[in-house]
């Protein structure tokens, strides 16, 4: 008589005594995860336990985290560029008071962050 296992095509392997299903993850596809899919994981691995285990075992955990991580860098640059044109940080601006372009810029990007982390990767 087959397992279910067998009848759904799996394959076991002789390792002494036991018969050890043959078992392969599918292969990651050439993204590379950045900032943004890094904290993504570590916040399912902490706070949604059952999602992250789901995706691990399906095999999408990493497609996951890549769309998760491309769609914050395009949030990312929209957001500033809308903020940029808002509040009038040009390159004048650039060119007659570099620390306070600096210290627009750095503002503008922590906030457009934010944004981009409480709609994104902690929901």
């Amino acid at each position: 008589m087959k397992s279910l296992f067998e009848e759904m095509g799996g394959t076991y392997r002789q390792e002494g005594d036991y018969l050890i299903p043959n078992l392969a993850l599918p292969e990651e596809p050439e993204y590379q995860i950045g900032k943004y899919g890094h904290m993504r994981r570590s916040y399912l691995k902490e706070h949604r336990p059952i999602f992250y285990t789901n995706l691990l075992t399906n095999g999408t955990l990493h497609r996951h985290l890549a769309e998760i991580d491309q769609a914050c860098n395009e949030r990312m640059e929209i957001i500033v560029s809308a903020m940029v044109k808002q509040e009038g940080v040009t390159e004048a601006l650039k060119a007659a008071d570099q620390m306070e372009w600096v210290r627009r810029m750095n503002s503008i990007r922590s906030r457009a962050e934010e944004i981009v982390l409480t709609e994104l990767v902690y929901e």
